[in-house]
């Protein structure tokens, strides 16, 4: 192809971009809020599967020793504990170890020690972390039934709630993100269709005086581009501006969350639906075109 061409179509590019005014203006809004849209609901995906894993690292049982059990044996035993298949992480909290945080909780320890007769009632107990969330309830079953534990704790209706509801959360969140793609894709192919219609005049002509099917479609080709790229840029810079401020004003408040502020992420992110702008733009315009190229 001559570069002297490849001038002609960019000009007639921008010349109907220009001459199209208001709807040109349309279609890279509509690009713009759809691609908003989609990336919004990307990061929302994102940041719910890193909260999903912190909260489910963090689910930990609570293994409670015979009050009477010797230290010991609670070393022993958290040596078999830690010896079961799937278990990732134990460790020993002695009775003394949990007063003192029932202390720093409701106040002076000696006074607390007295209250209680001076003997500590506390047992020792282990908090033991599973490889896998998965893993949880069969640790703790294969745990209850060692020799030497007396209760075994993690919660097991509020973890199972839990899992449950990220379950439907990353679902959700993936059928939302489908759905929301659907639709970008519709209402660009949409709003280019009525961009090409409006000149299906013009282009009826071109074809009965000889002009090759490519050669009409290339300048339509480039505006959608340039359209999508418009668009998306737009998006991009919106939804950058809005993820970064709504992270610090949530951080000062729930400061514990896992949220997603890993710059390079985040721009990869936003790159990807700069490219997707393009490419959708262009696909819009080729598929478009391609009716009223039948003359």
């Amino acid at each position: 192809m001559k570069p002297r061409t490849i001038g002609y179509f960019f000009r007639q590019a921008f010349i109907s971009v220009r001459r199209n005014g208001w709807m040109s203006v349309a279609s890279a809004a509509t690009v713009a809020i759809a691609l908003f849209i989609l990336g919004a609901f990307l990061l929302l995906v994102i940041n719910a599967n890193s909260v999903a894993s912190w909260l489910e690292s963090n689910v930990e049982i609570a293994v409670f020793l015979d009050v009477d059990a010797p230290r010991d044996k609670a070393v022993q035993i958290s040596k078999e504990v830690a010896a079961l298949e799937g278990v990732a992480e134990v460790k020993l909290v002695p009775k003394e170890e949990g007063l003192a945080d029932l202390s720093r909780r409701f106040g002076d320890g000696h006074d607390l020690l007295a209250a209680l007769g001076g003997k500590n009632p506390l047992p020792d107990y282990l908090r033991v972390k599973a490889q896998k969330p998965d893993d949880v309830p069969l640790v703790a079953e294969a745990v209850a039934a060692l020799a030497g534990v007396e209760k075994v704790d993690y919660g097991e209706g509020t973890v199972k709630r839990l899992f449950s509801l990220l379950a439907w959360i990353r679902w959700i969140g993936l059928i939302t993100m489908g759905l929301v793609s659907l639709a970008a894709v519709f209402l660009v192919a949409i709003t280019v269709r009525l961009t090409v219609f409006a000149r299906r005049r013009e282009i009826g002509i071109m074809k009965y005086v000889g002009a090759t099917d490519w050669f009409i479609r290339w300048p339509f080709f480039l505006e959608g581009m340039f359209l999508g790229m418009t668009g998306s840029v737009v998006a991009v810079g919106a939804l950058y501006l809005s993820y970064v401020l709504l992270v610090d004003s949530m951080t000062a408040v729930v400061s514990f969350l896992p949220l997603v502020t890993e710059a390079e992420m985040v721009l990869g992110l936003l790159s990807w639906l700069l490219l997707a702008g393009t490419v959708v733009g262009a696909l819009g315009s080729a598929v478009s075109v391609r009716r009223f190229l039948r003359v």
